[in-house]
């Protein structure tokens, strides 16, 4: 037997790649800064090219080896497209976090069906497309990789008063599912598949919400009595992309301050 490797050799990510959709701000670009700290090289992609330019020169700033691919992860041609960019200018793609996200706010009786479709083809249509593009371009032959999947606690309950997304908490319902179907399936590969359940960060998506809902009031909510901050996703994220989590899979965690233990989770 192999000696074992100390704790900071599994957590090095050095030599590997990873692209993270929705990477150009918010919990992307935290997650980017955690696996890049960690030694990885990394691929940002989102629909703005000048947020990624940002986003980019901030990971490069920090001595991250890092570029982007301006991509719409709703549309098929687009995320195909990304995917075989991104395996020609990297060479591969060990790490693939989907992350690109949309919500929308309205009381299910008036939900618009297009709305619908929009969060559907983004959350989980996406993610589908996406994973199968990378892993048969690259971990299946390579017989390894880790894919990570952001739902949300969102996917595990239903909403309390004030909070009307119907098709966002079917989608984060669907990731853990996707998640967990996709582990089975593809363990023979070697390739890991997990879920992160983020709570409430304050984030671009989430800022209007949590306004709405008053930022103290959702704090006092959770058992830790703070929302997530720039740092709260970093360690999962880096577990679950490393040596360190090589046994972990088809597993979700919320991160969310203790929130769904209060509501209960599915």
């Amino acid at each position: 037997m192999t000696k074992p490797r100390t704790t900071q050799q599994l957590f090095d990510l050095t030599g590997q790649t990873a692209l993270i959709t929705g990477g150009s701000r918010g919990l992307g670009l935290q997650m980017a800064h955690a696996l890049g700290e960690a030694g990885a090289k990394i691929m940002l992609s989102s629909r703005k090219a000048d947020d990624l330019e940002q986003a980019a020169a901030e990971l490069q700033a920090a001595g991250i080896d890092a570029r982007w691919i301006a991509a719409d992860c709703s549309k098929e041609e687009d995320t195909r497209r990304l995917a075989d960019e991104t395996l020609q200018r990297m060479g591969g793609v060990d790490i693939l976090i989907n992350n690109a996200g949309a919500s929308w706010g309205s009381p299910a009786e008036s939900h618009p069906v297009e709305a619908w479709d929009k969060v559907m083809n983004l959350n989980v249509r996406g993610y589908f497309i996406l994973a199968q593009q990378v892993a048969n371009g690259y971990m299946i032959p390579k017989k390894r990789g880790r894919i990570i999947n952001i739902a949300s606690i969102a996917g595990l309950n239903g909403n309390p008063p004030g909070m009307q997304t119907l098709a966002y908490n079917t989608s984060k319902t669907a990731v853990i599912g996707f998640t967990k179907t996709l582990a089975a399936e593809w363990g023979k590969y070697n390739i890991n598949v997990n879920a992160i359940c983020p709570g409430f960060f304050m984030t671009k998506m989430a800022a209007g919400l949590i306004k709405t809902l008053g930022e103290e009031h959702m704090a006092a909510s959770a058992p830790l009595g703070r929302l997530g901050d720039d740092e709260d996703l970093k360690g999962l994220t880096l577990l679950y992309a490393s040596d360190a989590g090589k046994h972990i899979t088809g597993q979700w965690v919320a991160v969310d301050g203790g929130v769904s233990v209060v509501l209960g989770a599915a």
